[in-house]
């Protein structure tokens, strides 16, 4: 193998794990992916992590990419990290982590995203600042909570980061966020592009505590610091880019952006839904996470709570496999287990209607798929509506859905897909690209690329095209008609 290769290196730092792609430059090529495990803690909604974890496990995995890719370390010219969203990182004076980092999934600052959302003239003022309403997702709910249940913590932190930019920071030295990641804490001005004043001091957070903010996720920020280097085994020189959230990096894996596709939506079927786009228009709606993504466009995004491991449920408790489902026929399933998020149901259960002494488990399987998809599918066309789109205009609905997450593997989730939306699917075939998207921001860091037409040249969002098949109007019809019926009576 030639040692003038240049390789680089992408890093998905999420919830559970920390993968590191070993990327060729040039190509795109995938050399090895390294891995490291995450603990996260909590109960009765508490969710943390040691971001001193995150670190030592970001080194074990680069290492072991770097390693399994069978390339000299002299090889390797840039990293960017990509981070689960939202999470909270407090440092003392010190550089370290002051407790455990609240994560994403952290709900204890429900109360306290209500209480913000209804301050600074309400949930519309919120859409108009930052582009989303406080929930307890959002950093500025746990910056609240914190304040209110450790105040120790909030005084005595030297420094306010989410993962991602904690992580940079180890790197490079340098603090650092971009618009990507900064536009999931409420207290970043998508419109403005700086944080909000108002907002932070609601908050009492002082800006002097919050990284400066690069212009893109791909701006070289620095290089390895000498303790960085040694930790991940590279040289001093290789590129560190500012880096962003995990969602903002899938997105450059598939090419969305300025420099590729944009107003083309994409559907990620996981444990959660969330359907999203790269645009250049700026929606506020009250059901959308109004994200900026990492190129200076935005990336509005909408997630429902039930998906895949829903969906599981229904196949664990009727006895059949997943991937036996039959088409529902009169059965209706709204499988909001843990309550929905879009629709706004927060104390909904699972809601099964239709049965009768004919009815096989297969279709009941199949009514709990066409529930989940139809409510993700849903968001979608309020996404685009929201983006300036008409989702029933031939142009609008001959984009393709690209069709990602686990449940983009399995043969029932696809044809429920093609059936409802009456759209072309494409299935992209990596399986890393949120690993993809950050190394693509890692060659632009390196390089003066753009990561999201670098990407389009790599292929890593290129996967099997399937062709649309007509609507199943009726299906459609009967779901929405139940939820209607419903909701008022049933799911609140």
């Amino acid at each position: 193998m030639p040692t003038s290769r240049s390789v680089v290196i992408g890093v998905d730092s999420s919830t559970q794990s920390t993968k590191a792609a070993a990327v060729d430059a040039d190509t795109g090529e995938l050399l090895a992916l390294g891995r490291a495990p995450h603990t996260v803690t909590g109960s009765a909604g508490a969710r943390e992590s040691d971001p001193e974890e995150w670190w030592t496990a970001l080194g074990a995995a680069v290492r072991a990419a770097v390693r399994d890719a069978g390339v000299p370390a002299a090889s390797v010219t840039g990293i960017a990290v990509a981070g689960q969203q939202h999470g909270l990182v407090t440092l003392g004076a010190d550089g370290r982590p002051l407790r455990p980092a609240l994560l994403w999934n952290d709900t204890r600052s429900a109360p306290q995203a209500a209480a913000l959302a209804a301050r600074l003239g309400g949930p519309r003022s919120w859409l108009e600042r930052t582009g989303s309403v406080p929930v307890a997702s959002m950093t500025a709910a746990k910056w609240q909570w914190l304040r209110e249940n450790e105040p120790a913590h909030t005084e005595a932190a030297h420094a306010v980061r989410l993962p991602h930019d904690h992580l940079t920071e180890r790197l490079s030295g340098a603090a650092v966020t971009d618009p990507g990641d900064a536009s999931g804490t409420c207290w970043y001005g998508t419109a403005t592009g700086t944080y909000d004043k108002d907002v932070l001091d609601l908050l009492g957070l002082d800006p002097a505590l919050l990284p400066a903010v690069a212009a893109t996720g791909a701006t070289r920020v620095g290089t390895l610091t000498p303790a960085a280097a040694e930790a991940l085994g590279l040289p001093r020189t290789v590129a560190v880019a500012a880096g962003t959230g995990d969602n903002m990096a899938a997105a450059v894996g598939l090419g969305l952006g300025g420099g590729g596709l944009l107003d083309h939506p994409v559907v990620s079927l996981g444990t959660s839904g969330t359907v999203f786009a790269a645009t250049r228009a700026r929606p506020a709606d009250p059901g959308l996470a109004g994200f900026a993504a990492t190129d200076g466009t935005y990336l509005p995004l909408g997630c429902t709570l039930n998906c895949t491991l829903a969906v599981d449920r229904f196949a664990t408790l009727l006895g059949v496999d997943r991937e036996e489902a039959a088409p529902g026929g009169g059965v209706v399933v709204l499988p909001y287990l843990d309550g929905e998020r879009t629709p706004d149901l927060p104390h909904a259960a699972g809601l099964v209607t239709g049965l009768r002494h004919d009815t096989e488990p297969r279709a009941i399987l199949g009514a709990a798929y066409e529930g989940a998809a139809f409510t993700l599918l849903r968001a979608l066309d309020e996404l685009l509506a929201a983006c300036g789109l008409d989702p029933a205009a031939t142009a609008v609905r001959d984009r393709p859905l690209r069709l990602v997450g686990g449940g983009a593997r399995g043969r029932a989730w696809i044809e429920t897909v093609r059936r409802l939306s009456g759209r072309p699917l494409v299935v992209p075939a990596a399986g890393e690209l949120v690993a993809l998207g950050a190394a693509a921001l890692a060659a632009g860091a390196a390089t003066g690329a753009d990561p999201v037409a670098l990407a389009t040249t790599w292929g890593t969002g290129a996967g099997t095209l399937l062709p649309p098949v007509p609507r199943d109007e009726e299906t459609w019809n009967r779901v929405a008609t139940v939820l209607t019926a419903a909701s008022p009576a049933l799911l609140r």
